[in-house]
Parts: structure tokens; sequence; C-alpha cells
């Protein structure tokens, strides 16, 4: 068993530069300066002139300001406006889950946060994205806004600050950073000073322009590149300085990239500007390779790309990957579309991605959870593209099913049900295809608690599988048609069909499914008091041990420390629930551990610990607030045992200091962050004595240094008498150990004298 290590990750998302920042200190004071004065600054300018850059920089020096992080949103791969917000929760983590508008949903969590968001490459949305600013602006007082775009975004309240090329010194300066990391011996001095800087002019101070043409210092001499320069302008301008604006500077330059990469260099830019966003390797080799290019050569091919800046090494969540920049991934389009290749190649995408997507799927089991849907949330731009482009409708339809797991486990439940119904629409043909997407899209809807079209779905699902002879489809209708009912507070109806469920996937060898299936017939058995329910746990154990999986060790966890709670024995369902909750860091999952927290919130009050419940109670609230549920969206037994515990902890603490110990618990919010608070708060003992006199007369001897088999002697009881008198007083006074133990009776007695 793997044991994960507590963790809080770093607040934001800025990436890490890869290359030095080069000049612009009079613009980033500026910028900052725009910034600080005005809640919306953006940033204007021509392509390539480094609008990005500055805006990442700006975000980089801003972050000591801003307590809830810097976020970087890159829309230059989002096409569909409607997918705006969604790009933006995304970024930020908020699990789309449908419950609430997307945007009311991203409002709400940001009204109490001080963050800042940049949201960069706006232009071809620049509509959608002055509506989501003007919404996030209005609704959260301590959120300020840094965009990119070629055009300003038109709102009240915009600060626009036009980016102009680089001053000459700062020009050079790049150009020879940029030159020496490809020839070190490159150097700027007094013989080639001025043709560096007739070279920099000459390239309008374009940074994207004056690194195209640094990484051909690496064969040709600074004179070489000018006379070749000049020819290509020429060419575009008639000779004409004046004619020649920003734009057709940077597409000359482009082309003349162009014409020195060899033919097959050419042909992998065309190729890998098909990707939307930054991709992997093992992407580039499937979709790129063949007419021209064989798979093994790929990466070398590759590689001479990124040396001549065509193609930017990145990383994304400690992942190696790459990525075209827009302007030029935008060229390299139109050239691929020219070669007549771009319906092969977007061909070879969707299938690259609907295999990725179902080998996931069908060995999530083991496959390691965490590491899957974060691969699964780095390719969202590309799943997108193959969702929006997808030309036969069963191929999109399967797809839309393939990413079950990323709706449902990865916290995209919105745009899960607006794919799969666009795709079950598209496709209404009885095939197995639709049989499997009727099944996600009621699981999608029993998570968001819509259980009227679960239940349509379902219907259909299970019309259409016994049509098809399908057991695989009725196992899921029976497995779903159970989680409706348990999610209804219908606990009776619900275990029948997880064990019918269970039975069907496991005869047809779905080990997932059945995991899944079995995880809900365990909580159903547990609410429910069933003696089985222990048995059900420890089959899930077993299977999280011998596959190293967290989530199921996780959901057994947590399912042991309700059963333990609900039979009164404390010290287990805090144990549990707490090594529930240590298994479910890294998941991001809002509603989970949420409950989880409430679980403990309500052990910790039954052992008298009720300002530690407060605080707990308070956290639980918050996760809850910023995803726009309440305790409600969790059915009537949640509430009705959040009731009773809160009613328990105010009548202890008064209603100020439950209040202010909820406040306390609120300030830790996002999930591991709430994880971390938990498993590292210490409960105060009870204000009130709660040992019996038997317990007392035990503490009193552990105080004075006995063992346990001393203690027994000394009172005339048996050793495991005296044991379970221990983890009594452990549990009634939170504490971990018998050293805990004896500091309290010595301090308790010091108070007396």
């Amino acid at each position: 068993m793997t044991i994960q290590p507590i963790h809080v990750p770093q607040v934001g998302n800025l990436p890490a530069a890869l290359t030095s920042f080069v000049g612009r200190a009079r613009d980033l004071a500026e910028a900052r300066r725009h910034l600080g004065e005005s809640r919306l600054l953006t940033l204007t300018g021509a392509g390539g002139v480094g609008k990005t850059r500055l805006a990442l920089e700006v975000g980089a020096a801003s972050v000591s300001d801003f307590e809830d992080g810097v976020w970087l949103v890159d829309l230059a791969s989002v096409r569909d406006p409607a997918l705006v917000v969604n790009a933006t929760a995304t970024a930020l983590r908020v699990p789309d889950l449908g419950a609430a508008m997307i945007t009311e949903q991203l409002a709400a969590f940001l009204a109490r946060r001080s963050a800042l968001i940049v949201l960069d490459n706006c232009e071809h949305l620049v509509d959608a994205s002055a509506e989501l600013v003007h919404t996030l602006l209005s609704a959260a007082p301590g959120l300020r806004m840094l965009t990119t775009s070629r055009h300003a975004l038109g709102i009240h309240g915009e600060h626009v600050f036009a980016i102009p090329p680089l001053a000459p010194d700062d020009a050079l300066e790049l150009l020879r950073a940029r030159a020496t990391a490809v020839r070190s011996e490159f150097a700027v001095t007094d013989g080639n000073r001025a043709q560096v800087l007739r070279l920099c002019t000459d390239l309008d101070g374009l940074p994207l322009a004056i690194e195209l043409a640094a990484s051909r210092l690496r064969t040709l001499t600074v004179d070489e590149v000018l006379d070749r320069l000049t020819d290509r302008f020429g060419l575009l301008t008639g000779g004409s300085r004046v004619a020649r604006p920003h734009q057709r500077t940077l597409r000359g330059l482009i082309d003349w990239s162009h014409d020195l990469c060899t033919p097959v260099e050419q042909l992998l830019w065309h190729r890998l500007s098909g990707f939307p966003g930054d991709f992997g390797l093992d992407a580039a080799e499937v979709v790129c390779s063949g007419d021209g290019i064989e798979r093994d050569e790929v990466l070398d091919i590759l590689d001479r790309l990124v040396i001549q800046s065509v193609v930017v090494p990145t990383v994304h969540e400690g992942k190696p990957r790459y990525r075209v920049l827009e302007t030029i991934r935008g060229y390299g389009l139109e050239r691929l579309v020219e070669s007549g290749q771009e319906q092969d190649v977007r061909h070879r995408h969707h299938a690259f991605y609907v295999a990725f997507a179902e080998r996931i799927a069908n060995a999530w089991c083991g496959f390691g959870e965490e590491e899957s849907l974060n691969r699964l949330r780095a390719e969202r731009a590309h799943l997108r593209m193959a969702l929006e482009h997808g030309r036969a409708p069963q191929a999109t339809l399967a797809l839309a099913a393939a990413l079950r797991l990323h709706w449902c486990e990865g916290g995209f439940l919105g745009e899960g049900r607006l794919w799969l119904e666009r795709a079950l629409e598209a496709a209404p043909e009885p095939t197995p295809a639709r049989a499997k997407a009727l099944w996600v899209a009621s699981w999608v809807a029993t998570l968001q608690r819509d259980h009227a079209a679960a239940h349509r779905w379902l219907d259909e699902a299970a019309q259409l599988g016994g049509q098809l002879d399908d057991p695989s489809v009725c196992a899921h209708v029976q497995s779903l048609r159970g989680m409706v009912a348990l999610f209804g507070g219908r606990m009776k109806e619900a275990v029948p069909l997880f064990e019918e469920a269970v039975t069907a996937h496991e005869e047809s060898g779905d080990e997932t499914s059945a995991i899944y299936a079995l995880t809900r017939l365990a909580t159903a058995q547990s609410h429910l008091g069933d003696p089985r329910g222990a048995q059900t746990c420890r089959q899930l154990s077993a299977v999280a041990e011998e596959h190293d999986e967290r989530l199921v060790r996780a959901q057994a966890q947590w399912v042991l420390g309700y059963a333990a709670w609900r039979r009164g024995d404390l010290p287990e369902a805090v144990a549990m629930t707490r090594s529930a909750l240590e298994n479910a860091q890294g998941f991001n999952g809002y509603d989970t551990i949420g409950l989880m927290l409430e679980q403990l919130a309500w052990a910790s009050a039954a052992g008298g610990h009720h300002r530690q419940a407060a605080r707990l109670l308070g956290t639980a609230r918050a996760l809850r607030q910023d995803i726009g549920a309440t305790i409600f969206t969790f059915g009537p037994l949640a509430v009705e045992q959040h009731v009773q515990c809160e009613e328990e902890v105010v009548r202890a603490l008064g209603k100020a200091a439950y209040e202010e110990a909820l406040a306390e618990g609120a300030a830790h919010r996002s999930p591991d962050e709430a994880i971390a608070y938990a498993l590292h708060l210490e409960p105060e003992p009870p204000a009130t004595d709660p040992l019996t006199p038997r317990e007392r007369e035990v503490a009193a001897l552990v105080a004075e240094g006995m063992t346990n088999r001393q203690i027994a002697t000394a009172l005339g009881r048996s050793p495991r008498t005296i044991d379970a008198h221990i983890e009594n007083i452990l549990a009634k006074l939170g504490f971990g150990s018998r050293a805990r133990i004896a500091s309290w009776w010595t301090a308790k007695q010091a108070s007396l004298t």
C-alpha cells in the first residue's frame, strides 16, 4: 500500500519560464502600475510582439499580491465561444458539476477570493471573453483580470495598454541571448554591432521574429541573414520600406524560415499545426507519421524544429510536451490545407484520441487514476477538437462515451452532458455505441442529481441492451438504477440492484465496472447497518491493495468509517475517515472530500470535540459553496446527520463560538488544503471531563508511568479490559498516544491545586 504524503499544491498555475525574459523593464513596470489602478488590463498589439510573455511576467511579478493565486487561461485552442467559461473553470480547477450554470458557479467560486486571472489569446473570442470578464469582475470584488488580444474587449472599466516593439537595445540583447543559446561562440562585438542592430530594426523589433532569426545564426552569419531577409522583404513590398507593416515583416520571416527547412521538416511543421494545443510525443508520433515520415523519425525531426524555434518545448504537471506558437501554427495550418492532407491528419488525430480515451477507460483499475485524470485534462483541447470535427457520428458517439471517466471522475459533468446530448441526437441508430453512450449519459445525469433524465436514458439503454443482447449494457443499467435509488435515500431498493450488477460485471470480466458497483453496494449496506457491508469493504480493500488504487481504497475506508461511527466505535471511525482523506489527495473532489470532512466532524462531535467538529463543518461547507452545492444536494440522510451534529455542537459551544470556529474552518478551501488542515488539526480536550471514574483511575496510573499490564494488576482487571479503557480515553480526548493522556492528566491535576 502506497501512502501519499500530505501536500498542499501551490496556489495558481503559471508555467515556469523556459527562457530568460529580456528587456521590457519599463513596459513591465507600466503594466503592473495599470493593473494596480484598474481591475481589467488588456495588452494589445500585433502578433509576435510579445503580449503573452509580458502578461506572464506581470503575473509572476504579482503573485505575492493575490492570496488565492495567479491563474493562466489560454484560449488559443478554444474555438467554440460557449466553451470560454469551461476553459476558465478548468484552468482554475473548478469542477463543472452541472448543478448550476458554470458561469454562476465560477462567479461564486471567485466571489470570496483575491486572485488574478490572465486570459490569454482572446482575439478570436472577443465577445465571449468580454461577457465572461464582465460577469466575473461584477461578482468578485477581489478579482483582477489581465487579458491579451489584438483588439480591446470594449467593456466598461477596461484599461488598454498597446505593447510597442522592443527598443533597439532590448532587441539586440534578445537576439544575442537567443543566438548564444544555439551557438555558444556568438557574440555582439564592435565589428558586428551595427549589423546586429540593423537586423533587429529590419525585424521591426518583434520578439518572435527576432527569435526565429536568432535560430538561423546557428549556421549563418549576421550578414548572410541580413542579405537573405533583404531579398525576402523586397519581394513582399516591392522595395518600399515604408510599405511593410509589422505583420508582413513577420509573415516574410516565417516564409523564409519555412523555406530553410528541409522537406521533411516542412511536412512535420504542417502536420503539427493540426494540433490545437500543446501535445505529447506519443500523439505526434501517431498523428504525424506516414506518407513521408516514419514513426521513429518524428522525435529527431521534432528536435530540429525546436532548435529552429518553430516548436517550443513545455511542461504540463511535470510531463514534457510541445507546442507550436499560434502565429506559426496558423501559417503551418494554411500550408497543411494547401497540401490536401488536412483531412487525413484530422482523421488520424481523431482515431488517436478515441483509442487514447478507450485505453484509459478500459484499464482504469490500477492504471494510475490521478495520472490518468491529469492526462485527460492535459489533452482536453484535442479531445474537444475530436468531438467537434469527427466525420462519423457513431465514432463521435463512441468517443463521448469513452470519456466517461473524464466527465464523471475529472469534474466535467456539464461539458460531458453537452457532448453526449449532441452526439446522441446526431446518431439515433440503435447501435452498441448508442447503448453505451446512453448509460454514460445517465451516469452524468445521476451525478448532477437530474434523476428524471437519468431514468429516461436508462429506460432506452435497457431496451436497446436487450435488443442487442448485450449483458454489459444491462449490468450498467442495473448499477445506475441502484445509484439513483442510493442518491434518493432508498437503500433497500438499491442493494439488490447493485448485487445483480456486481455479479453480471464479474461474469463478463469487467473488473472496473464491478468495482464501481461494489463501492456503491458497500455504501448502501453501511447506511442500512447491514453486517455484510464489512465484507464488501474488505473485498474492495483487497482490490485496492492488489492494484494500489487510491480512489477505491479511499471509498472503502470512508464507508468503514461511517459504519464504525454508526456503531459507536469512534477511534475506528476517526482512523478510517482520516485514511480515506489521505488517499483522496490530488483528485480535486470537492463533493467527496466535503462529505468525508462532514463524517469526520460527526465522529469528532460524538467524541466531545465540539470545536474541532465546528471547524471541520466550516471546511466542508466552504468546499460545497465553491461548487454551488449545499448539504441538501447530497440527500436526506446527509441532511439529517448534518443537522444533528450541528445542533449538538451549538449546544456545547454556544452560537457565537460555533460561528467563530465555523469561519476558521472555512478559510481552508481547496480540497487538498482542506485535507491537510483536517489531518493536522489537533482536537482540544473537552471543556468538561468526559471520562468515567474508572477511566480517570486508569489515566492517573498512565500519568505515573505504568504500562497497561501494570495497571491491570494494580486494579485487579484483565489486560484486555485495560486496553479497552485506554482506547476509550484516547477517543474521548482525541489523543493519539498514551503520552498525551499523561500530559493531560498532569496538567489537569496542576490546575486543581
